[in-house]
């Protein structure tokens, strides 16, 4: 007959075998609370880092559309002016050149002073055929345009190729100081094909002496 200390045995070594199911549900409700891992969420959105980057990106457009467009706005308060050469200036006084043709100032201003015994005026070194800047020859004697062959003598009368009539001549005069002034926006000209008046001996189109 089994007494009661066996009992008791059996009962002590069962109850360990009814914890173990206890200890492995917490383990697995621990498992189940543990921190996911950075990534994109349940619904498929990225979080945490590469939404800063996106919210940048889309900061830095908008910020640089606004700029431009500012600077634009203000583009409308500063006009564009072209800022041309005067085109009345001195080149000196009478004596300072010599007889013949000056090439000092062709590439300064476009313009070449001839003096002569009796005067001085000054060419406006234009091709009356297309527009194009003559060459002085001086070699040749005469003023050459490169482009399709005008000619001209040393007072800017043309002589051959397509050139129409001569060259025009600029506004000359003294000023107090005894240096010449020369006005580019006042040209003499002479269209000596179509019988027109020659305007080379007006008044202004040289000077005497």
């Amino acid at each position: 007959m089994p007494n009661a200390n066996s009992k008791d045995e059996k009962k002590v070594s069962a109850a360990p075998a009814q914890t173990l199911p206890a200890k492995a549900e917490k383990a697995t409700a621990g498992a189940s609370v543990a921190p996911k891992p950075a990534g994109p969420s349940a619904e498929g959105k990225p979080t945490g880092e590469p939404v800063q980057m996106r919210r940048r990106f889309v900061w830095t457009c908008v910020v640089t559309f606004l700029s431009v467009n500012f600077l634009m706005f203000l583009r409308f308060f500063f006009p564009r002016a072209l800022f041309e050469p005067s085109t009345v200036f001195r080149i000196g006084y009478p004596s300072d050149f010599a007889l013949g043709v000056s090439e000092k100032f062709k590439q300064q201003a476009r313009i070449w002073v001839v003096r002569e015994p009796d005067r001085l005026f000054v060419i406006y070194a234009r091709c009356t055929h297309l527009g194009c800047t003559p060459d002085w020859k001086a070699g040749e004697n005469k003023f050459k345009c490169p482009c399709h062959g005008s000619g001209y003598t040393p007072e800017g009368i043309n002589f051959e190729g397509p050139a129409p009539r001569p060259m025009d001549r600029t506004h000359v005069e003294i000023d107090a100081e005894g240096q010449i002034v020369v006005d580019t926006s006042k040209l003499y000209s002479w269209d000596k094909n179509k019988g027109l008046a020659n305007h080379f001996n007006d008044p202004g189109a040289y000077i005497p002496g």
